[in-house]
């Protein structure tokens, strides 16, 4: 074999493609503003080869990655966590444990930052990305977590504003259940906040869609349960946040993008929703009914 050949035997192609390493090596790469084609230059790699792998189209083995991150300068925690996606990722579910860990957190913001839209679903609480920081840790000292825990989280969460509103928005289409908007979480005075909050977002956000998805539409595969879904380069990638953890599989079969279909049929206008929400908020203000 001669120096510029590669032996692509060991690499998985196909289905069990290592979706969340794809996504972090574009990202880091991204990040680190480079191109393929000086990629391939610095790691002696073909720059299609480089693109298959961060298409999720085949695996690369762990020296091509070492060499990768080497060559974008990724050093420390990043350097880890990659790494450990090359040794332990595959098909299917790929649970990263506790929602706090700077592993679960780095790789939603992996697919966040690559998404070129973002559909999100719940039909009991208003979504991660649009909650405000005491909403946040109202929801995690009931979902189990310390106060100290729940800050923490909570602060991080906010972070993620930069996806609503300035340069670095993503499109967002966010369905919500009537629930959501009519079940306190927290204090009254944090809920108003909340669907202030809310409210402020739908009427001036370009970005973000709010559609509020009303009871009693009959049974429909939204019901199974909260997501987000991302649609990013390499394939749709849908995060299931749980009780204390939360899980990433690919929409290979498009799956969920199917169910965010059947809620665009049943949810309300996003100029209803706007009403809707518009009229709740003020129940919850001091001189409210609420």
């Amino acid at each position: 074999m001669n120096d510029g050949a590669r032996d692509v035997r060991s690499e998985k192609t196909g289905p069990s493609r290592n979706l969340l390493l794809s996504i972090a090596l574009r990202a880091a790469r991204e990040e680190a503003r480079f191109g393929l084609r000086e990629l391939g230059r610095r790691v002696g790699v073909n720059p299609a080869l480089l693109s298959n792998w961060e298409l999720g189209q085949r695996t690369p083995r762990v020296e091509d990655v070492a060499g990768i991150l080497g060559a974008l300068g990724v050093v420390g925690e990043q350097k880890r966590r990659i790494m450990h996606l090359v040794r332990t990722t595959g098909a299917g579910m790929v649970v990263l444990g506790d929602q706090s860990t700077r592993d679960h957190l780095a790789a939603l913001g992996d697919c966040a930052a690559l998404a070129r839209s973002i559909s999100v679903w719940h039909p009991l609480l208003i979504p991660d990305v649009l909650q405000i920081p005491d909403y946040s840790k109202a929801v995690l000292v009931a979902q189990g977590f310390s106060n100290k825990e729940a800050y923490q989280l909570a602060t991080i969460r906010a972070e993620s504003g930069n996806l609503i509103i300035g340069p670095g928005a993503k499109p967002i289409t966010a369905f919500i259940g009537t629930a959501a908007l009519t079940e306190p979480v927290g204090t009254p005075e944090i809920m108003g906040r909340q669907l202030g909050f809310l409210d402020n977002v739908v009427a001036t956000s370009r970005e973000v869609v709010v559609r509020i998805v009303p009871e009693n539409t009959g049974w429909h595969p939204g019901l199974s349960g909260p997501f987000t879904l991302f649609a990013t380069p390499p394939a749709a990638v849908a995060h299931f946040s749980h009780h204390r953890a939360g899980s990433f599989v690919p929409d290979d079969g498009g799956e969920y993008r199917g169910i965010v279909e059947r809620l665009e049929k049943v949810a309300k206008t996003p100029l209803e929703s706007a009403m809707l929400i518009e009229d709740l908020a003020a129940t919850f203000a001091p001189d409210g009914h609420g």
